[in-house]
């Protein structure tokens, strides 16, 4: 496995299903675009913008899905990207051609049983005439509703020391010592270390 994949596989893992991260690290390397985790919107749950001036492809998804949402949002976006990719901006944004690219990237989910049984065979459904948003269809959205976290955030005090979480999204700390008031905490991908208030919201990893 390339250092490449395995960073995406790590960075992805608070948010897909784990069956999914081989393919979405694959992904993010064969079609080269850029993946930004954003604060949730109310009008949208992911966004595609095609390279432009040379640009590399962009997509964005918003933080507070759950990982099947997630997944599901995500390869909306990239089908997006392959559109553009074999017929620039001269079909609809939500054509059949983009019908056809959503249908043949899920598959490769289907095959390999990433989903629960029920969101299966409501995404399956939904699958045959996918529409411009998830949220348009009240079946797949109530069943999607149901993995949803209460409140996926706890204070850093509840984690035990070595645990793994996230900060502000997209940055993995590891859990260490208390020292005094605070605790010591290990930023991954720069081996740096941070101070952290005990009451701290965080989003453990695992």
């Amino acid at each position: 496995m390339t250092m490449a994949k395995q960073q995406y596989k790590s960075a992805l893992a608070p948010y897909i299903p784990e069956k999914a991260l081989d393919i979405i690290a694959e992904w993010l390397i064969l079609y080269d675009f850029n993946l930004k985790i954003t604060e949730s919107r109310n009008t949208k749950l992911g966004d595609y913008r095609a390279p432009i001036y040379h640009k590399r492809h962009f997509i964005t998804i918003n933080h507070n899905l759950n990982k099947f949402a997630f997944l599901i949002t995500l390869v909306h976006e990239i089908a997006h990207l392959t559109t553009w990719n074999k017929h620039k901006d001269k079909v609809k944004p939500h054509g059949i051609q983009w019908k056809e690219e959503y249908k043949v990237l899920m598959k490769v989910f289907f095959l390999s049983n990433t989903f629960p049984e029920d969101i299966e065979l409501v995404l399956k459904n939904y699958m045959d005439n996918p529409s411009a948003s998830s949220c348009s269809d009240d079946q797949l959205q109530r069943i999607l509703k149901k993995y949803d976290k209460p409140n996926s955030f706890v204070h850093l005090e509840q984690l035990s020391e070595g645990a793994l979480f996230t900060y502000n999204e997209n940055r993995f700390f590891k859990k260490g010592v208390r020292l005094r008031k605070r605790y010591k905490c290990v930023e991954t991908s720069t081996n740096r270390a941070y101070l952290f208030n005990p009451l701290t919201e965080v989003k453990p990893i695992g």
